[in-house]
């Protein structure tokens, strides 16, 4: 008996001192990980449990109609520890806008978004990723930062699940991928992402709002 409460203490002492095992492996860098057009009943709480059984954080950028419309979803995203972004109120072409148009876009979203219960948030993501002088002019104005990307997952036009795995695994520290909250494709790729990252030495990051780069949470 005394042997094996001996051979267990060892196993235990081991495992806590083995790199990975009682540990996760540290991050040498971080990625923004994105999701527009939520929230949703049909494809929100999907995407939250795939990210938390994964390990990850993403931020998400909201349509103000839908956080008006599904405002327990965003209530989800912001309990699931996710960050929350203004994706404007009825995503339309905002360069196409007067300065008066934009500032309603991104104002309802802010309150809707806050109204819900997902604070306020403090990064914008124009629709199709257009802008121009007056959008940031406008953005400015809220106190939002601009987020574009530096990879497009192309989920959005009908990409695999291996394009959008690979997608995300040319990500570099600090970079920003698009994905969306729809797609399949995208919910089936999360585990693979989760592992690539994990094996890179990269981890999922919140975006600065200083300067819109991906950084740790």
């Amino acid at each position: 008996m005394r042997r094996t409460s001996l051979l267990l203490a060892a196993a235990l002492t081991a495992a806590v001192l083995t790199p990975g095992v009682a540990d996760a492996a540290p991050c040498n860098g971080y990625v923004g990980l994105t999701f527009d057009d939520g929230p949703s009943d049909a494809h929100t709480p999907a995407l939250l449990n795939a990210l938390r059984q994964n390990g990850l954080r993403a931020t998400v950028f909201n349509e103000g109609q839908y956080a008006a419309a599904y405002p327990a979803q965003v209530r989800a995203e912001a309990a699931a520890g996710m960050w929350i972004g203004n994706h404007s109120y009825t995503h339309p072409h905002m360069t196409q806008l007067s300065q008066a148009q934009m500032d309603s876009e991104i104002t309802r979203t802010q309150q809707a978004i806050a109204a819900a219960g997902g604070g306020t948030p403090s990064l914008f993501r124009p629709p199709y990723g257009e802008t121009n002088a007056t959008l940031r002019t406008v953005e400015a104005n809220h106190g939002l930062t601009q987020v574009i990307w530096d990879v497009d997952s192309q989920d959005w036009n009908g990409a695999s699940v291996d394009a959008i795995v690979q997608a995300n695994a040319r990500l570099t520290n600090g970079q920003v991928i698009l994905m969306h909250e729809w797609p399949a494709n995208t919910l089936a790729a999360i585990p693979r992402i989760a592992r690539g990252l994990a094996g890179r030495g990269l981890c999922a990051g919140r975006i600065s709002p200083q300067t819109g780069r991906a950084v740790a949470p």
